[in-house]
């Protein structure tokens, strides 16, 4: 009796051990320990920044593969989706790039599917305005990467012909460079700057310096119709085309164009424009970098924001504590790699204590000498933090229209009521 009861738990045990194996090996999505994947986009610059971090890492890790998987931006939004409203993880990675724009309609619409990383770095060690739209409920779901932190880009050469210094044009408003703008163009002949009318990125750049979004701070309910920053903003915008300072684009390579064939004066825009400023040898020495201008009249603005920048999520599913792991001791705490990324492809992160490092402090002769990415950094700090929620593009879309029919003559109080309105049909 008793050799029959060990045979029968000796068979119960083996089963036990078979049946868990057999679990473990079927997890949906799941991804081998000792390997992790990684979807992003842009070649030359997101996907250059995470080779460059495996080569770090390798030091730490020797043992973890990593494999980078280029996919378009609309690619991952659309697999993401596809695959998260479905319930399932199969085929997804371990760690995805998602724009801050963007993060919030993920995080609050598969609160299940991100692997919270609180604590994995310190929040306190980058730019403030980042933690908003990488975290939910306090709880910390993404890792900053890049910052959009925008600035005034000038052809020193037209300012100087116009009478003006770069001290002329550093933290003004926007009516002082409507001003200097005009007497620009009279000496030059030189527009101040391009303006896409279906591009509303200056009127967001425009509206973070004073801490405004499209939304309130719950990130969902549209804040349009009472929203003074966002008035001043279209106000702003019709005063640029009413002073005939602003030269038209309606693509990416016509706004390129522009001012590397010398056409305009200046460049109010993200920081990820500089390598394609330089682009143009000729006009070496030529440029300046100086604080976005600030809306006027409105209280708290201040001369810094942002346009654009992404940060790393790591999904739930077998293998994020090695995800975590590998971007915890790159992206977030190593200012030796954040060095490299300057040097290699340009890229300003958004981690404070790398602003000290040497390639950070480097002066850039194509800026007459100008120390761009510390002043950059410097003004990343700055950049007034808001909840950009669920619908950044959506609500943009319906301005676009609105902005074209306030040019055309209907009032800005219709406008933006008219626009609150659809906004609120739009997002229920």
């Amino acid at each position: 009796m008793k050799k029959m009861l060990a045979f029968l738990l000796v068979c119960f045990l083996l089963l036990s051990a078979c049946s868990s194996g057999g679990a473990d090996e079927s997890v949906e999505g799941s991804t081998e320990a000792d390997e992790i994947t990684v979807w992003t986009w842009d070649p030359n610059f997101n996907i250059k920044a995470m080779e460059i971090a495996k080569e770090y890492y390798a030091s730490e890790n020797p043992d973890l593969t990593i494999s980078v998987i280029e996919n378009a931006q609309d690619d991952i939004i659309q697999k993401l989706n596809t695959s998260l409203s479905s319930g399932t993880t199969r085929g997804l990675p371990n760690i995805v790039l998602i724009e801050d724009y963007r993060a919030q309609s993920f995080l609050q619409a598969y609160p299940d599917s991100f692997h919270e990383i609180t604590g994995s770095y310190n929040v306190d060690d980058f730019a403030p305005y980042k933690i908003a739209p990488t975290s939910i409920n306090d709880k910390n779901y993404g890792l900053p990467f890049d910052t959009g932190v925008a600035g005034l880009y000038v052809r020193t050469d037209y300012l100087e012909e116009a009478g003006y210094t770069v001290e002329d044009v550093t933290n003004i408003d926007w009516d002082a460079f409507i001003e200097i703008g005009k007497d620009v163009k009279e000496a030059t002949g030189k527009a101040m700057l391009t303006l896409d009318p279906n591009d509303l990125s200056q009127v967001r750049m425009m509206i973070q310096t004073s801490g405004s979004w499209y939304v309130k701070e719950d990130g969902v309910t549209p804040d349009l119709v009472d929203n003074e920053a966002l008035k001043k903003a279209f106000e702003v915008y019709k005063a640029i085309l009413d002073a005939d300072i602003a030269k038209p684009v309606s693509d990416w390579s016509q706004f390129l164009a522009e001012f590397n064939n010398g056409s305009v004066a200046s460049v109010p825009t993200g920081n990820w424009i500089t390598p394609s400023i330089k682009a143009e040898d000729s006009q070496s020495g030529d440029w300046a970098v100086v604080p976005f201008p600030t809306l006027p009249g409105i209280e708290g603005a201040v001369n810094a924001s942002n346009l654009g920048g992404s940060s790393w999520y790591v999904l739930d599913v077998e293998g994020k504590e090695s995800a975590v792991d590998f971007l915890a001791k790159t992206f977030g705490s190593d200012v030796d790699f954040y060095q490299s990324l300057v040097t290699e492809i340009g890229a300003i992160g958004t981690y404070i204590p790398a602003a000290e490092g040497e390639a950070y402090q480097a002066e850039d002769e194509y800026f007459g000498g100008q120390t761009i990415i510390a002043d950059f950094s410097s003004w990343t700090e700055q950049i007034p933090q808001v909840n950009y929620g669920l619908h950044t593009y959506a609500i943009d879309d319906i301005l676009v229209v609105e902005m074209q029919n306030y040019l055309n003559g209907k009032s800005i109080e219709d406008v933006l009521l008219d626009a609150q309105k659809q906004a609120e049909i739009q997002v229920q």
